[in-house]
This record gives C-alpha cells, structure tokens and sequence, in this order.
C-alpha cells in the first residue's frame, strides 16, 4: 500500500519538475526550427514537446529528488520537501519523452535517452558529476547547448545528423551552447553556501562570485562574435542587428547587477539571479521566434 501511494505524485513533486525553466531552453530550439529549410511540422511538434514538456522537467525533478535543496532553486524560492513521488513521476515523464521522441525517429529517440541518462549522472550520489566543476559545467554547456541544436536540427528536417556537418552548421550548436555557458554559473551564484554544504564544487564555487560574472560577460560575448560571423556568411546581417537590438535590455540588467555586487557580494542573491534569467531568457526567446516570423 505505501508503495502504491508513493507512486501517486503529490503538488511537491509537480512544482519541483519546474515546468516554467524549460522556458528559458526554450531558444534554443527556436533557433533550430528558424535555420530548418523544410519544416516537417508533425515533427517540430512531437520534438518541442518532448524537450520541453517532458525531458527538461524529468530532468528537473530527478535533480531535485536527489539535491534535497532547502534553500531557494531555480525559479522556486522556497522549494517544498521532496517525496519518493517525484523520483518515479521524473522516471515516467523520461519514459514518455523516450517514447515521444522514438515516434519522431529512432536517432532522435536515442538522443533524448542519452541526454536522460547524462542527466542522471549528473546528480545521481553514485556519480555526482555535479560535484567536479569543470566537467558538469561542459556536460551542460554541450547537452544543454549544441547537442539540442544539432538533434532538433536533424529531427525537424528530417535530415540525417551526419549528413549536416558543415561550418555553419556546427557553429549554431556553438552559438547556443555559449549562451547556455554564460548563464550557467549565474544560476549557480547564491547557492555558494548550500552547495559547499553537499561537498558539491559547482563552477561558481571555483570562479567567485565576481569571477562568475567575468566568465558570464566572456561566454556572451564569444556569442556575439559568433552569431556575426554566421549571419555574415548567410549575408543576413540585419538578423544580427536584431540581436544586438533584443540583448540591449539583458546588456544592461547584467552590467547593474554586476556593478551592485561588486559594491556589496549579498547582491548576488535569489531575487537578483532570477530576474537576469527571466529578463535574458525572455529576449532571447523573443530573438530566436522573430527570426521564424521574419523566415
């Protein structure tokens, strides 16, 4: 009988899947539908869907599951006491992502296995990669970044992955990847404390919290320099222009931000992380669905 209830996923469990950060994953695969010739709309459907309504939040909850934060999280402030329900409500929603993602094609299907299963690793206390800085900070930076690029690319487009090797190509998955890299330690930034408290060494931990920003301002603008030299090529300069234009008000949100934490390091706090989230996800979203409006 407590097996059956533990199965039963309670609010706690539904709050920490985190349903409203995939939100801010969201660009990049706005950016790969914008850069797919032919759309295969069935397809674009079933993948937005299988990142965003069931990978990322399994994701998320497993994480939560196994992190038992008691401080503040992304985008929950104070997070409620995780069950056992949200360790299978996470375990199910993988399977239905598997399987969403098996109905668009069998590579597709593996590749959304393969970020489940490097998900796992990451915050499982067998293997806690969270703990090791350098190499949880690369498993997202490219799981979170190229690899959701290049696999939506292909599945969208109907196209083998292996068959879309070119420049360009592979310089997209790397324009979101930085952009996933620049806010990475960012999320990570008041959470110094708790954090240390698990034995976990995050990325932030190591920068400080003034080198986190430094790092920030580096991968951003790495970025830039990147999504200049891919529109140039396609002689689309003006989608640069837009760029420039929907990163002005993440711009300025960033350089306020850093300038109060320098004067006073409680700045870097769980109200300020989020509205940089929410202000830098947003623009960027709105960035990436132009461009399939203007497409």
């Amino acid at each position: 009988m407590k097996i059956v209830w533990a199965i039963i996923p309670t609010r706690s469990a539904f709050i920490h899947l985190r349903f409203l950060f995939s939100f801010f994953l969201m660009p990049v695969y706005f950016f790969a539908l914008s850069q797919v010739p032919i759309i295969n709309i069935s397809h674009a459907v079933l993948v937005f869907i299988c990142w965003h309504f069931f990978a990322y939040p399994a994701s998320n909850g497993y994480n939560s599951y196994f992190d038992k934060d008691e401080g503040s999280i992304a985008l929950i402030e104070k997070p409620p006491t995780v069950d056992k329900s949200l360790y299978y409500l996470s375990l199910f929603m993988e399977f239905m992502a598997i399987l969403l993602g098996l109905m668009v094609s069998f590579p597709f299907g593996f590749a959304v296995l393969i970020y489940g299963v490097l998900s796992k690793l990451y915050s499982h206390p067998a293997t806690r990669l969270k703990k090791y800085p350098i190499f949880s900070f690369l498993i997202v930076f490219f799981f979170q970044g190229a690899f959701i690029y290049w696999t939506s690319y292909a599945a969208i487009s109907g196209l083998r992955i292996f068959s879309l090797g070119d420049a360009l190509f592979l310089y997209a998955g790397l324009i979101c990847s930085c952009l996933i890299g620049a806010s990475y330690p960012l999320t990570q930034i008041y959470q110094h404390e708790e954090d240390s408290k698990r034995g976990d060494k995050t990325l932030s931990i190591v920068l400080g919290i003034k080198g986190s920003f430094w790092f920030a301002g580096l991968f951003f603008g790495l970025a830039t320099i990147l999504l200049f030299v891919y529109w140039s090529n396609l002689e689309q300069l003006k989608n640069f222009w837009l760029f420039l234009i929907c990163a002005l008000p993440v711009f300025g949100v960033f350089i306020n931000w850093f300038i109060q934490t320098w004067e006073d390091e409680k700045k870097a706090n769980f109200k300020n992380m989020t509205r940089m989230t929410m202000i830098s996800g947003g623009m960027m979203l709105i960035y990436f669905m132009l461009l399939n409006l203007l497409k």
